[in-house]
């Protein structure tokens, strides 16, 4: 359905609606109303463009997935060429991991980044999706990662991403004011070459 181009615009113009309230709002935001309220289109076009709710959600998904790769590729091809410092690794991360609007500070950017992620994972329709994206998303951030110098292979990636995470879900959990932070320190401690450690008998 909606094969000419009017019809594949007006899909388009539904898809961004539901992924713009995804971002905002988290999957519950994500109805057909409210999609068709915010495309400026009638109500049963969102059932003429898409055969379940299931489907509209999984499309918002990959839009706003998709968006957000982009956002931080854009990032990283606007730097100068050569390595990149620590702090553009770091801040690039957590753009990717975070989101770049949680700069601002603030729990709310963080927490509908991470609501989203962990109300994927209730929706098993959306495995498959969210399993490449992650694969993309590890890519990218490896990528960020060879342009700073610091090579990691795909596990060493993956478990980089985890202790980001869950240092910004403990963050979360204990409502600090600043969850960006806390994934920022628990980074840079990693990254450091002696592994964040002390030299021996330095002062505690």
């Amino acid at each position: 359905m909606g094969g000419t181009s009017k019809g594949e615009r007006r899909r388009q113009e539904l898809v961004t609606a539901a992924a713009a309230l995804l971002r905002s709002g988290g999957f519950d935001a994500v109805r057909h109303r409210a999609v068709a309220e915010r495309a400026g289109l009638p109500l049963a076009s969102t059932t003429y463009y898409f055969s379940s709710l299931e489907e509209l959600v999984t499309a918002a998904v990959e839009r706003t997935g998709r968006d957000e790769l982009a956002e931080i590729r854009a990032q990283l091809d606007a730097l100068p060429d050569g390595v990149l410092s620590t702090d553009e690794l770091v801040e690039l991360v957590l753009d990717q991991l975070i989101g770049p609007e949680s700069r601002a500070g603030g729990l709310d950017a963080a927490l509908l980044r991470y609501e989203r992620l962990v109300g994927a994972g209730r929706r098993p329709y959306l495995a498959p999706l969210m399993r490449r994206l992650r694969d993309e998303f590890d890519g990218l951030i490896a990528e960020i990662l060879s342009r700073a110098g610091r090579p990691r292979d795909p596990v060493a990636v993956r478990d980089l991403v985890s202790l980001v995470d869950g240092a910004v879900v403990s963050a979360l959990i204990e409502a600090d004011p600043d969850p960006r932070a806390a994934g920022r320190e628990v980074l840079l401690r990693t990254l450091r070459p002696d592994g964040g450690r002390r030299p021996t008998g330095a002062e505690p």
